[in-house]
């Protein structure tokens, strides 16, 4: 993808004003890079207490609620020619319930201050099951959070220690059995092909997540990031790296045990009890709507127009302490830009992708993978490309395949 318009040093601009379309939904993400301890597979942009020197301090846990308040308000001072009510709050990292629960509850409040909320929005925050308790979840709920996501994992204990995970599996009935008592929706989250995971053990996970009957359910493969300890350790043959043909067989299994259960696949690796179930946030990354990143490392996309913040939650909390914008990089979408990503996020889809906004060359590579199985035909009278399991499967490929002219 071309980049256009990167400013290296832009932490040292004010923010300027951004155009987008107040008919478009507006979602809110909050990042919040805190964790415990850092699990081997994870490239996300996180810390622990030790590595930031402890806890309290500029742009530590003590103090982090302030710095994400200060970017709450340039957000609503930038937007405040297209002002619309924020449809999607959703607070990831990191563990965001390492903060407490009343410093969710001040950043959800000033969200809901500076923008309104729209009716029925959706409000979800990441959560370890080691993180909450009874307590914790329903003050979430009764500060307007209505939905919670475990980092589940996996049911079987040998693989959540392979996967650096320190909670009970037992411990997940638990939380699950709290959020529902304070009204809040759940969704599991699953990893597969972990060292040493056998079949038996991921249809335990799987079935595990399952018989606590949450409304969503994502299961996603283990990805070897660059960089990570988990690469490290397989490099040196401590690990054995996973292997493709095992992700497919357990993602055929998730799938058949999962839709057996009643759930249906919106996106490749999620599923829901009805499309009201679906992960509405999530929904508008892959549909290429609008949001705002709030914290250190996170990006916004607004009207086409793509930036992002420094990563350091020092720096982050530095430059908002002193009135300016955290921002570190941007780029404008061109229709280059956007055409890819339309066909790298639609296909990803069960809606699927409108074969519309292909150009004669997308549609003929479309209706090549229609031919070969990979692709729903009933959809593509209907004028989507829609994948199959088969195609889900090689969803990559499909992207490649669509694009391969450009």
């Amino acid at each position: 993808m071309t980049m256009h318009g990167v400013l290296p040093h832009a932490a040292e601009h004010v923010l300027a004003p951004v155009g987008g379309d107040t008919a478009r939904p507006l979602g809110i993400y909050l990042h919040v890079p805190f964790c415990a301890r850092r699990c081997g597979y994870c490239d996300f942009n996180t810390y622990t207490a030790s590595e930031l020197g402890g806890t309290s301090g500029l742009g530590n846990q003590d103090t982090y609620a302030r710095s994400v308040i200060a970017e709450i308000d340039h957000a609503a001072t930038t937007l405040a020619d297209d002002a619309r009510p924020v449809t999607t709050v959703f607070l990831g990292g990191g563990t965001p319930t390492l903060l407490p629960a009343a410093d969710l509850a001040e950043m959800l409040g000033a969200v809901r201050d500076r923008f309104g909320l729209a009716p029925g929005a959706e409000v979800t925050t990441e959560a370890n099951p080691d993180s909450v308790d009874a307590e914790y979840l329903a003050e979430l709920a009764g500060a307007g959070f209505t939905r919670v996501s475990f980092g589940m994992q996996s049911a079987v204990p040998h693989v959540l220690a392979a996967l650096d995970r320190t909670h009970d599996p037992a411990r997940v009935a638990t939380v699950v059995e709290a959020a529902r008592a304070a009204g809040l929706a759940v969704s599991l989250d699953l990893i597969y092909g972990a060292d040493g995971e056998s079949e038996q053990d991921w249809r335990t996970s799987v079935e595990s997540a399952i018989s606590l009957a949450p409304e969503h359910i994502s299961a996603y493969a283990l990805v070897v990031e660059a960089g990570t300890a988990l690469a490290r350790r397989i490099s040196r043959g401590e690990l054995t790296a996973p292997d493709d043909d095992d992700l497919a067989a357990k993602y055929e299994l998730a799938d058949d045990l999962l839709r057996a259960a009643g759930y249906h696949w919106y996106e490749v690796s999620n599923w829901a009890r009805s499309p009201e179930h679906a992960c509405r946030h999530n929904m508008a990354y892959w549909r290429g709507e609008d949001w705002w990143g709030i914290g250190p490392g996170a990006h916004s996309h607004i009207a086409g127009r793509r930036w992002w913040n420094v990563r350091h939650p020092r720096r982050y909390a530095q430059a908002l302490a002193t009135g300016r914008s955290p921002q570190d990089g941007e780029e404008l979408l061109d229709a280059e830009a956007r055409y890819t990503e339309q066909v790298l996020l639609g296909v990803r889809l069960a809606e699927g992708l409108d074969l519309a906004g292909l150009d004669p060359q997308g549609r003929a590579a479309a209706r090549a993978v229609v031919a070969d199985g990979l692709a729903d035909p009933v959809a593509w009278q209907a004028d989507r490309l829609v994948l199959t399991r088969p195609g889900r499967l090689l969803a990559d490929a499909v992207v490649r395949q669509l694009l391969a002219d450009r």
